[in-house]
């Protein structure tokens, strides 16, 4: 048996060449959404994004109750909104001797976070925009990698904005 730092990053090891850096995941069951549809999207997100390129994060839909939920407990907005984004951070006992690895190594370094998306909501904001709702998934989607890519737009002087629209050009996304 291998110590579990080394363990650690054989499995980092083999995950690093997979072609998948995003892990997405259906939670909601109202909206019907093919996930596939958004898996070489969200890679390409990935790839376009200079600081978040090579790295691995989860996109998670979620309803509207599950999004005011999570919106209250970590915002204290009790409302639903669109797209959450949870850079990743390891948990204390991670950085503790020996576990060290997984905060250190590859799922430290190279795990941006979570990206929460409310379906309903985006449904709504697509039928608002004349939008189909591929097109505003794809978009909040991309608007939460620049989140967890460290760009805030209720911080910067529109900086993340500009961005957003840059790379919605080069995505090929309006």
């Amino acid at each position: 048996m291998l110590p579990a730092n080394r363990q650690i990053r054989l499995i980092a090891s083999s995950a690093a060449n997979e072609k998948e850096m995003i892990e997405i995941i259906n939670n909601q069951r109202k909206i019907k959404i093919k996930v596939k549809d958004f898996q070489e999207y969200a890679e390409n997100v990935i790839e376009t994004i200079p600081t978040a390129r090579g790295k691995i994060a989860t996109v998670a839909f979620v309803s509207d109750k599950k999004m005011r939920e999570l919106n209250k407990s970590f915002r204290g907005k009790n409302s639903t909104t669109d797209v959450l984004s949870f850079p990743f951070e390891a948990e204390e006992f991670e950085k503790l001797p020996g576990l060290s690895a997984v905060a250190d190594g590859y799922f430290g370094k190279c795990n941006l976070g979570d990206i929460i998306i409310s379906v309903e909501q985006a449904e709504r904001q697509a039928e608002e925009n004349s939008l189909i709702l591929e097109t505003e998934i794809k978009q909040l989607i991309l608007h939460g990698v620049l989140h967890l890519c460290g760009y805030d737009h209720e911080q910067d002087a529109g900086e993340m904005n500009e961005l957003e629209l840059q790379f919605r050009d080069k995505l090929g996304i309006k």
